[in-house]
């Protein structure tokens, strides 16, 4: 299908996407690279749609794509004041390597945290609530005023990610997964053939990372994601 046909000109520009939205734009990309989303989807949104990244393990491959297509796309990354300096360090490796010329950081409102977390231990009784106060909202901040967004996410990553479309609809946005329907070795044959830098944790075992409090080491076998809250529900 030529790319002029990927044009996302079927949808009428509104204040919320909805459903029928996602189905028609998730019909027409059918087949379509992460390339020829990400080129279409910037080039409609721009101004409106931005990236949002954790720099994790996989998150260089999606930023590269993105580079490629359009540097100056906002680049948003949540600091729950509980990341792993080596993740901080990966983030701006990866922005200066890129070339990104927008690179915005969203952190958690200070007064909650005084009146919510003021011990800075809730992660160890409450993980929900401490990613509410300290993730969730950060995000929906750093999200106002975009009609569109573009997430890392991959089926593969957990069970309940499979099937995950290339189009969603979240709070009246669009969602976008690019890599959807990448596989690990998707992923990896693209870390060597463009010659990208990995997160220094993921040599020694830590295959999704997220908080440091949070995250542990991943033993052979076991989902990627089973470091992540380890021995919660």
């Amino acid at each position: 299908m030529a790319e002029a046909a990927r044009s996302l000109d079927v949808i009428d520009v509104r204040p919320a996407f909805t459903q029928a939205d996602a189905d028609r734009l998730n019909a027409r990309f059918a087949g379509a690279s992460a390339s020829e989303v990400l080129r279409a989807v910037l080039d409609d949104y721009a101004g409106r749609i931005a990236v949002v990244s954790s720099f994790g393990t996989e998150s260089a491959v999606l930023l590269d794509l993105v580079a490629k297509a359009d540097r100056n796309i906002p680049v948003i990354f949540v600091d729950t004041l509980k990341m792993f300096a080596e993740t901080l360090h990966y983030r701006d490796t990866l922005i200066t390597r890129l070339g990104f010329t927008d690179s915005r950081t969203v952190t958690p409102d200070a007064a909650v945290l005084a009146q919510k977390d003021e011990t800075g231990l809730r992660w160890s009784y409450d993980p929900d609530g401490c990613c509410d106060i300290r993730k969730v909202e950060p995000m929906q901040r750093a999200k106002d005023g975009l009609d569109a967004w573009i997430s890392g996410r991959k089926a593969f990553q957990s069970s309940t990610r499979q099937n995950l479309p290339r189009f969603e609809i979240e709070d009246g946005r669009l969602k976008i997964n690019p890599l959807g329907d990448w596989t690990k070795d998707d992923l990896d044959a693209y870390f060597a053939e463009h010659d990208l830098p990995r997160h220094a944790l993921e040599a020694q075992g830590y295959l999704s990372v997220g908080c440091e409090p949070c995250t542990s080491k991943v033993l052979p076998g076991e989902d990627p994601r089973a470091g992540r809250w380890r021995g919660w529900d």
